[in-house]
């Protein structure tokens, strides 16, 4: 009888916001400042700070994985409005990712030397999210997978994304539906001239995006979203590189990759590339003037 009675004033202290359930409680922010462990022994007085801005990318990772498979749903449905409207949120949390990168260069680059040693073989190449989320908007490097090959988790992650289908994939999806000429696959090997065809046949085809703009406003203004995404994506790449050789110069990564040599390789990196290069192939618009009078 007690117990039901402490139950039922539970639901009623709920129900007009008198629960137990603080902010502290919900966010669980005790736990969360107890998970910047310190490798450096005495701990140096900046890896707390380069431990909780890795790990802020890496909750922003999280949301922005869980904004894409929301909108690869959308997308399912036809809910082109709607999936567009969670992709602007994924983009102006990347741009908080562009800026914060910055905060790392308040380090000099003989503070990052006295716990930098401490963190080998732990490299940011190994994180699983970034990499699901390249592979989540269509960049598929399966030679990228085999570094996680010791990590069954990661590995188990990487691959599930890697055989699900894409943002691009769901993208082309309401595009065909629509009439659009899209042959995959949607990877450009340059070497193939088949690849390369198809990739011809996409760009061809995607024109009416734009020289059609107001039928297809909906589909253009999700276009133009995912370019600010890969966009975004590059700007990160950017500014990564140049505060990594701001701070270690051209030191190889503590996970054994080359550093800024191997960073400044991905700078090319695009997702959506055929609506990159679609661009280079449209034509002044054609004004019609009325008769003279």
């Amino acid at each position: 009888m007690t117990s039901q009675t402490d139950e039922n004033k539970k639901a009623e202290g709920a129900q007009y916001g008198h629960s137990s359930l603080s902010y502290n409680s919900y966010l669980k922010v005790p736990d969360l400042k107890n998970l910047q462990i310190c490798q450096s022994n005495p701990a140096h007085h900046d890896e707390p700070l380069f431990i909780v801005i890795h790990q802020t990318y890496e909750l922003w990772f999280k949301l922005i994985l869980h904004e894409i498979d929301e909108v690869m749903k959308l997308l399912a449905d036809d809910r082109v409005k709607r999936a567009t409207h969670f992709l602007r949120r994924v983009v102006a949390i990347m741009k908080v990712l562009v800026n914060q990168i910055h905060i790392l260069e308040t380090m000099s680059p003989q503070d990052f030397l006295g716990f930098r040693n401490n963190l080998n073989p732990a490299s940011g190449f190994q994180s699983t999210q970034f990499r699901e989320i390249e592979i989540a908007c269509g960049l598929k490097d399966k030679r990228l997978l085999e570094h996680f090959k010791n990590d069954e988790i990661a590995f188990s992650d990487l691959m599930k994304r890697y055989e699900s289908h894409t943002l691009q994939d769901a993208y082309y999806e309401v595009l065909k539906k629509q009439g659009f000429v899209l042959p995959g696959p949607y990877d450009v090997d340059e070497a193939e001239p088949k690849s390369i065809d198809r990739q011809e046949t996409r760009i061809q085809s995607l024109r009416k995006l734009y020289e059609q703009s107001e039928e297809y406003a909906d589909l253009n203004d999700l276009a133009e979203v995912l370019i600010d995404i890969d966009e975004q994506i590059s700007l990160w790449r950017t500014n990564h590189v140049t505060v990594v050789e701001r701070v270690i110069g051209f030191k190889r990564g503590t996970g054994g990759s080359e550093g800024v040599g191997y960073l400044r390789s991905t700078l090319h990196k695009r997702c959506f590339a055929d609506l990159w290069k679609v661009r280079s192939v449209l034509e002044v618009p054609q004004i019609t003037c009325g008769p003279m009078l």
